[in-house]
Parts: C-alpha cells; structure tokens; sequence
C-alpha cells in the first residue's frame, strides 16, 4: 500500500522532518522535504504527489492558506501535523480540505495508521461510490438502504440512516459537525450541534455494544465524527 507512494512533506523544523523521513523510508516511501509553504506549493504542483503532510505553522504563510490554494488544483490527501492543539484550528483545516488531523507530539504507530488510511482513499479513488459498506459485524447496503449488525437487520429513522450513510461513505475521514449538519439539514440549518449529538447517541445505542466504548463511529472532541474503516 505505502510501497513507492509519493509523499510531499512540508515542514520547517528540520529535526521533525527528518523524523518522519527515517519513519517512511523503510516503507518505500518517496518522501520530498520543503521548509516553506511557496516551496511546498511548487512541489505539489510538480510532482502531484499521492499524500501530502502539513504542518500550519510556516515562516512565509499559514498551513491554512495552503490547503486552500491545494484543494483548487488537487484532491491529493492532506494530513495536517501541528503543534497548534485548538478545536478552531483543527475544525479550520478540515473544513478547507484537509483530510486529517494530528497533533504534536505524535506516536509513529498513529502517523503510519493515518498515512496508511489517507494512501487507501486515494488508491480506492472511483467514479462509482461502493455500494456496500463491511466492518466486522456491521454490513451497510447502500442500494437497499439496510443496515445489519451480526445479520439483524437495524431499524434506524430517516435522519439516522443518512448520518450513518454519510460516515460510511467517508470512512476513516473525519468529517466535523458543521459539515455533517450542512450536508443533512441542509446548507442554512443551525450550527447547533445538540441536534446532531442526540441523533449520534440513538445510533449508537443500536450500533454498538458499549457506546461508552465504540468500535465503528468514534468521536473526534470538539471537531466530529469518524467511522471506522475496514
């Protein structure tokens, strides 16, 4: 999956680059190292890698400005690795493209779980959404609008239905409150989120055997919601 994967990484401390280099090599990653964002872009655009890692705080522009200016030329992932630990700064990003978010320190465990995630949406890339979606004992069917859990089928209301279906379908993402109430409720609904969490918490209740600890649709505290991937 990682072998031969074209990975721009844009970060100005050099120590940390050179980190997550000695990570990736072994993987057969080809990992190109920029210190600023204006470089960063070039490489981008010259190179149309298959992953790219960010970090938001570089000496010529902000990381933000530069998932704008990416998601106007390419759907490469984007994984944002910054120190800046705020819900505004991870729910900003995100809400501009990127497609994940960690924050240092990180463990290398988390770093490769993610870039492996990240290269697998990329690599399943398709004009045609999947019809199906399979996790251990929770199968979604698309087609039919079913869902079953250990092969019991799970009555779930409407809007529970298209919040699960909207998660499945962007497994392993994570997807903030703001663009899941957009893309339910509608582009004028209320930001409020107490409507969305009551709805994540019947789901839950239906879905998972602990909902204290779940196994398919986690929460990111703060930004939203991710469904687990296969």
């Amino acid at each position: 999956m990682m072998t031969n994967a074209k990975i721009v990484l844009i970060e100005d401390e050099k120590n940390i680059c050179s980190l997550i280099e000695r990570i990736l090599a072994p993987q057969g990653c080809q990992v190109v190292s920029c210190f600023t964002g204006r470089d960063g872009l070039e490489l981008i655009r010259s190179l149309r890698p298959d992953l790219i890692l960010l970090d938001l705080g570089l000496p010529d522009m902000d990381g933000l400005t530069i998932i704008e200016q990416v998601r106007r030329f390419s759907t490469a992932p984007i994984i944002v690795v910054s120190a800046r630990t705020l819900e505004k700064s991870k729910v900003a990003a995100l809400d501009l493209g990127a497609d994940d978010y960690i924050t240092k320190p990180f463990g290398t465990a988390e770093l490769m779980a993610r870039i492996r995630t990240a290269l697998r949406h990329r690599q399943n890339q398709s004009p045609y959404q999947s019809s199906r979606y399979e996790v251990e004992d929770l199968v979604i069917d698309f087609e039919r609008r079913l869902v079953k859990l250990k092969g019991q089928e799970i009555h779930l209301t409407q809007i529970e239905y298209k919040l699960v279906s909207l998660l499945a379908q962007n497994a392993g993402r994570v997807m903030t409150y703001e663009s899941i109430i957009s893309k339910i409720w509608g582009p004028y609904a209320d930001n409020d989120n107490q409507i969305l969490r009551v709805n994540m918490a019947h789901i839950r209740r239906k879905l998972e055997e602990n909902p204290a600890e779940p196994k398919y649709i986690f929460t990111e505290i703060g930004v939203g919601y991710r469904m687990r991937e296969e």
